[in-house]
């Protein structure tokens, strides 16, 4: 095992000089594995720097690993902080600038080394020297925040796994469950642990517990005065069986109870919308990210807030948007607020002004802003990616992007890209629905090509203008990708996302079938040649299509469910199902009429490829080895891939390659 290593030098990364078109390589299947993936833009307080994570696959030991970088503000150099085997996240700047903290799994400097690490926050000094481990926490690590002074963090972090033995050799004790929500992807059967929030002393080295009150506590933030710490807790007898989550504010050092300021609809899994609360530059004001009705669960809006630090009632930002909006944060003068609003097929940054509701766009066109930071003298770095480039750090200044991080630069000059266009078409009831259309690299017109049909998941997700590497393949490959945003899709407005709402497969079947209308009525894809596919909500929706419309030559169907009967219990969404469907004992009809594909599975000819992780806690294996043993009942040309010790996402570089590679030679069994 190497060592972990601080500065090793600076790394320039200088694009490759552009190559003319004829003489760029095609996009391959190995190709997704040079992109490296970029997240968690920091600026330093002196503005001068732009730290941020870098993920690449080390093919060698098949496995992703993650370091810190930073970019200088005016994108001449890049530099490599760590290099190790373990994964680093979540750069955070000290106050001063001097430090950069972050969270690391690594063995620890002392104590038992047969253990397995946890994550805990690492120090890292500008000067130079070795990382060193500030926490010893018995779990893990979530999240933490620098007290204005430098001199504490607050720290979330878990409780040690109850499950955990002395010896790791040992045989495992039983696994005993008694909570309502019992399992979830990633984590497996969900044990007694919660989250705590704790202030680390720096001086000290020493953690003390802030309340004893509150569940799983989260996202804590320091008042600019550094006296108040505000975070979200989940407080009642049996929090896990809903969503609503409670604004509080400590003052940590006293006696008193934390302040309970608002109870508001959050996300269960405390999943990434949920935003940090920010406190304005005076400290009389914090922003937050509430959700919608809870009945809507996921397909409700989330949208930001400001409620007074005081108390008070909350006031919506932006109230008649109708859009979501999240990761909000305070201009430096506290006058006015950004925000992400994503809208239809992209997502922008934005500003608005309190009270006076003018929204500005701070960024527009053809874009996906995944992530922002603000710097103290007003600057902003972007986290963003468009069709023809992965995500990458930005330097936005009087209206001009300047790129800082570079990561894909040198690999990707080199590719020949297919060119994506977005599509607007009518469904079969008159509901316009948008699009993209991907064109393989040397299209030809009035020349039809074999088609594949790709579907999101989520369902209240959407299609953006991003870059997607399995498009790039499959056009490569010589097919026309077909990408819809059905109803059930965000970006176009609650109505939109609840119109699927205990109706799967019915209307945004329709959808996605008009986008595959529309290709063939513009004299681009074959009819005879057309395939189907997708993962999560978008194997479910593949299921449905291909049960319902018999045109399809091959399908290609992972982590997919059709007998929701079966979903009920064994995965995670419990909530969702109650909140959705009802119970299958009351509402038995509810659960028969989304399962329409496993049901109906006589009616379904296309030969399916189903892929699944068998540690899939999401959408469990079961559901796909269901519908596979359907079909080969039948006679159905059918496969089942699964993959070992995977959970809803693969994670191994070599199984990304391996499926997608599958994608292709299936597609190519019957397209071609």
């Amino acid at each position: 095992m190497r060592s972990p290593s601080c500065i090793l030098g600076i790394t320039l990364l200088c694009a490759a000089a552009t190559l003319p078109a004829a003489e760029r390589s095609p996009f391959t299947v190995t190709d997704v594995l040079l992109e490296r993936q970029v997240a968690e833009p920091a600026i330093s307080p002196d503005g001068q720097w732009v730290a941020y994570v870098s993920s690449v696959a080390d093919t060698q030991k098949d496995a992703f690993n993650s370091d810190l970088w930073m970019a200088s503000w005016d994108g001449k150099r890049n530099v490599r902080l760590t290099r190790t085997e373990q994964d680093e996240s979540t750069p955070r700047w000290s106050p001063d600038g001097r430090y950069l903290a972050f969270l690391a799994a690594r063995p620890a400097t002392s104590g038992d080394s047969k253990s397995t690490p946890v994550k805990q926050i690492w120090l890292l000094d500008r000067s130079g020297g070795e990382p060193e481990q500030l926490t010893a926490f018995k779990g893990s690590v979530a999240e933490f925040d620098w007290s204005p002074d430098g001199q504490r963090l607050a720290v979330i972090a878990w409780d040690e796994d109850s499950r955990k033995t002395a010896d790791p050799d040992a045989t495992p004790p039983p696994i005993v469950l008694d909570r309502y929500y019992f399992k979830e992807d990633y984590t497996g059967y969900v044990g007694p642990e919660r989250k705590r929030l704790f202030i680390f002393d720096m001086a000290g080295r020493k953690a003390t517990r802030v309340t004893a009150s509150v569940h799983d506590e989260s996202r804590p933030a320091w008042s600019p005065d550094g006296r108040e710490l505000a975070f979200l807790g989940r407080e009642g007898d049996d929090p896990d069986r809903g969503g609503r989550y409670t604004l509080l504010v400590a003052r940590p050092g006293s006696n008193a109870a934390p302040r309970r300021l608002v109870e508001f609809q959050g996300e269960n899994g405390d999943s990434s919308w949920m935003a940090t609360p920010q406190w304005s530059p005076d400290g009389k004001r914090i922003a937050y990210v509430a959700g919608g009705d809870p009945k809507l669960i996921y397909y409700a809006l989330q949208g930001v807030r400001v409620i007074d630090a005081a108390g008070g009632p909350p006031r919506a930002i932006a109230a008649g948007l109708d859009r979501n909006t999240t990761q909000p944060r305070w201009a430096a003068d506290g006058r006015s607020l950004y925000f992400l609003l994503e809208d239809d097929r992209n997502q922008q940054l934005v500003n608005v002004t309190p009270g006076e509701e003018r929204m500005r766009r701070i960024t527009e066109g053809r874009r996906e802003v995944a992530d922002y930071a603000l710097g103290r003298n007003g600057q902003i770095a972007l986290l963003e990616s468009t069709t023809d480039r992965p995500t990458e750090i930005y330097a936005l200044e009087r209206g001009m992007r300047r790129p800082l991080s570079k990561q894909n630069d040198d690999w990707l000059s080199t590719r020949q890209l297919a060119t994506t266009e977005e599509i607007s078409v009518a469904s079969r009831d008159g509901t316009r629905i948008s699009g993209f259309l991907v064109k393989p690299p040397n299209w030809q017109s009035g020349r039809r090509y074999p088609t594949i049909l790709r579907i999101h998941g989520g369902p209240v997700s959407q299609f953006a203008n991003t870059f997607m590497a399995d498009w790039q393949v499959l056009a490569a490959a010589g097919y026309v990708v077909v990408a819809a945003n059905p109803r059930g899709s965000s970006g176009r407005g609650e109505a939109f996302s609840t119109a699927i709402y205990g109706d799967w497969g019915n209307k945004d079947t329709q959808d996605v079938l008009a986008a595959v209308d529309y290709a063939v009525q513009q004299g681009i894809a074959d009819p005879d040649r057309l395939g189907v596919g997708g993962w999560s909500y978008g194997g479910i929706l593949t299921n449905q299509v291909i049960a319902r419309d018999g045109r399809f030559k091959a399908a290609t169907s992972g982590a997919s469910l059709s007998n929701a009967l079966a979903g009920y219990g064994t995965d995670m969404y419990i909530r969702e199902y109650e909140a959705e469907l009802g119970r299958p004992w009351e509402n038995p009809e509810a659960y028969v009429k989304v399962s329409y594909p496993f049901f109906n599975a006589g009616r379904i000819n296309t030969p399916t490829l189903f892929l699944c992780g068998d540690k899939d806690f999401n959408v469990p294996l079961l559901n796909s080895e269901q519908m596979y043993q359907a079909l080969k009942s039948r006679g159905v040309d059918t496969r089942l891939v699964i993959y070992p010790d995977q959970f809803h996402g693969l994670d191994v570089p070599s199984y990304i390659t391996d499926r997608l590679q599958r994608y292709v030679d299936w597609y190519g069994k019957y397209l071609k």
